[in-house]
């Protein structure tokens, strides 16, 4: 998959979000960051969905190491988005996420980047391997 030329069909679970007003920069269209925020969402959603992350309780958590996002076409409020996700790499305590943004119902990806989680013990931020309930889901959506 080429950096820009993600489709919907490249990518295993979806997460859907409404743009707010507040996410328009004086540019008019949904600013850098929110994105980011986005894939951040998506990939909680998909742990938690999953039964793999309780955000209070977890022994294990995944704290974000490395995020990247290319951007080909502005979204704006009140877009309905469309965050597909994807395991691109699945190490011994970490997880590479391949991301797309997809506006309404486009099949071209908007914008397309990565995400990095580093599993750690919740209580000596220590890198762990990962549990084998969480690599079983994490495989599931493996490309």
């Amino acid at each position: 998959m080429g950096v820009g030329s993600a489709t919907r069909s490249d990518f295993k679970w979806f997460s859907t979000v409404t743009t707010r007003w507040m996410d328009n920069d004086s540019y008019g269209h949904v600013n850098n960051v929110i994105y980011y925020s986005w894939f951040d969402t998506a990939v909680n959603q998909f742990l938690i969905a999953n039964g793999v992350l309780d955000i209070e309780n977890s022994p294990v958590i995944g704290l974000v190491i490395e995020t990247q996002c290319n951007y080909f076409a502005p979204l704006a409020f009140p877009d309905r988005i469309a965050i597909g996700i994807r395991v691109a790499k699945l190490g011994n305590s970490s997880v590479r996420y391949e991301v797309g943004v997809f506006r309404e119902d486009e099949e071209k990806v908007s914008a397309q980047g990565h995400f990095v989680h580093v599993y750690v013990s919740r209580e000596t931020r220590r890198p762990v391997s990962l549990p084998d309930n969480l690599r079983a889901v994490l495989q599931s959506i493996q490309e």
